[in-house]
């Protein structure tokens, strides 16, 4: 079973604890010291397909150098402000890294294994796009 708790700091700042132990400061934007409580689900679906992405290219022996996910999102106008669309642009660098590889790790993760586009796919369109960027040699 997950869990998590939060725990308010001061004023609208609190500390998000996951159940291992590791936390992350979120607040209001006014705050200024911690992410935004909405702009954390753009993250944690970042970073629960990228950990996939990473993984998935492992085993097809790909060294994967360099890995940035920009999530970008749209939301409602009135509250709650769901996001409705999200899109995710993957961009990619590795030693025998080919498109077809990349759009493989990536659609795996979004239909397969991403435990947070499983859980919002049904309220949110999720899109994703890549890039392989060259080498710096």
């Amino acid at each position: 079973m997950a869990y998590a708790t939060v725990k308010r700091i001061s004023g609208k700042q609190f500390l998000g604890i996951d159940s291992t132990n590791h936390s992350v400061v979120l607040s209001t934007p006014a705050e200024g010291v911690g992410v935004k409580p909405s702009e954390m689900l753009l993250v944690a679906l970042g970073s629960c397909t990228a950990v996939d992405v990473v993984e998935i290219l492992e085993k097809k022996k790909i060294d994967l150098t360099f890995l940035e996910i920009l999530v970008s999102a749209e939301q409602d106008k009135e509250p709650p402000w769901a996001f409705r669309k999200i899109h995710l642009l993957y961009k990619l660098r590795g030693n025998g890294l080919t498109p077809k590889a990349a759009e493989q790790a990536i659609e795996l993760s979004e239909t397969k294994y991403c435990s947070v586009a499983a859980t919002i796919r049904g309220v949110t369109e999720i899109t994703t796009s890549f890039e392989i960027l060259p080498d710096q040699s």
